[in-house]
C-alpha cells in the first residue's frame, strides 16, 4: 500500500497556492479514488470578433498558431 503524505493546514489561499505551485498533488492525494465528474452543460466563454490586420501580421499569427497547434 502507498501511503500519501498529508496536507499540511494553510492560513491563507495564497499560501495554498504557493505550496502546490512546487509539489506534485499525487504525493498527497490518490487520485484514483476521486470521483468522475461531468459538465454538461458549460458553454465556452469565447466570442467570435472582426479585426482588421496587415496581411503579414496576420500571417505571423497563423504560424505563431499552428505550432501551438490551435486555431488562429
Amino acid at each position: 500500500m502507498n501511503r500519501r503524505k498529508p496536507v499540511p493546514a494553510f492560513c491563507s489561499e495564497a499560501e495554498e497556492r504557493k505550496f502546490w505551485e512546487s509539489h506534485n498533488s499525487t504525493d498527497y492525494v490518490d487520485w484514483s479514488d476521486a470521483p468522475r465528474v461531468r459538465f454538461p452543460n458549460l458553454k465556452p466563454l469565447t466570442t467570435a470578433i472582426s479585426l482588421r490586420l496587415p496581411v503579414s501580421l496576420l500571417e505571423q499569427i497563423k504560424i505563431a498558431a499552428n505550432k501551438r497547434d490551435v486555431p488562429y
